[in-house]
């Protein structure tokens, strides 16, 4: 899953031993363009590196489209999971999102908690949503 080919769009940002990568498709099967839907899939792999066990509390999504609509969302945990990772330990989940224009951004954080109670954000950053990264 995680080879890089020109049809998929992908970031990575590591912050404070938490690395988060990201790959994002074009979803043909999921769109509608003369209804001006585009759908998009992201997959997103959390990866803990450092030397203490994390959790993630809440997600950060800043989606903007082609015509500069931005759209904030918000929430406890991801795919209705709060997944605890030890060091060394890793979660994958895959989403979606939906446009009225073809391409467009999403970046975000996610709310970490460490044992002791201290929260930080854990950055993803920016990846681009494009209808030519469609597969074949």
């Amino acid at each position: 899953m995680w080879g890089y080919s020109s049809r998929v769009s992908s970031s990575e940002a590591v912050t404070r031993g938490v690395r988060v990568r990201v790959e994002a498709r074009y979803s043909p099967g999921h769109s509608d363009p003369r209804k001006r839907e585009w759908f998009f899939l992201y997959t997103i792999r959390i990866l803990n590196e450092g030397r203490e066990t994390v959790q993630l509390l809440n997600r950060h999504w800043i989606i903007t489209d082609a015509n500069g609509h931005v759209e904030e969302v918000q929430g406890p945990g991801v795919v209705g999971k709060q997944p605890v990772l030890r060091s060394g330990e890793s979660f994958e989940y895959t989403s979606g999102c939906a446009l009225k224009t073809p391409f467009g951004s999403m970046h975000g954080s996610y709310e970490m908690r460490l044992p002791g109670g201290e929260r930080f954000d854990a950055t993803v950053a920016p990846f681009a949503l494009r209808e030519n990264e469609s597969f074949n």
